[in-house]
């Protein structure tokens, strides 16, 4: 069953609430916590999920870009070719070796572009690509790396189209 579509506002209202939620809970880590694995019962450390959220508000970016050029996402060019899980993977393993400190700032980087785009996009309905089927998808992030990293169980960013006004 296909999710609704969410507002201009409330997508901005959803993606804030989940980086206070995210942030709210990173501040009570200690401060050596924040590289250790084992995030969820998975092989992720939150700095690690700190990256992977950033990845999906970027997808969102690049897809807003692409559709505007009347291409594909390059999100889901790569769901189709490798799957969530070996998106989700190789975005991790990129962001491998950043420090903690790259993670957080470059992630409050993306967070700001992404709400800064969403609230200049397009609010005609007609203005977005469909989604193949790829509209409000989530599921988890599990799934090994060749390198035998497990992800955490926790769910992905859904997928947000942005096709009401507010």
């Amino acid at each position: 069953m296909a999710q609704p579509v969410p507002t201009r506002t409330e997508a901005i209202r959803i993606l804030e609430r989940d980086r206070r939620t995210t942030l709210g809970m990173l501040q009570r880590l200690p401060a050596r916590a924040i590289t250790t694995r084992g995030l969820g019962g998975g092989d992720w450390s939150p700095k690690d999920l700190i990256g992977h959220l950033e990845s999906w508000e970027q997808h969102g970016l690049d897809a807003l870009e692409a559709w505007a050029r009347g291409e594909p996402a390059p999100s889901d060019v790569a769901l189709r070719n490798v799957g969530l899980n070996g998106l989700n993977r190789a975005e991790v393993e990129r962001k491998a070796r950043w420090s903690a400190a790259k993670s957080l700032t470059s992630a409050g980087e993306t967070h700001q572009r992404i709400v800064a785009a969403i609230r200049s996009s397009p609010t005609s309905a007609g203005s977005l690509p469909p989604r193949d089927g790829l509209a409000g998808r989530s599921g988890g992030a599990s799934g090994g790396s060749s390198e035998g990293r497990r992800a955490p169980s926790v769910t992905t960013p859904r997928t947000i189209r942005i096709c009401g006004s507010s």
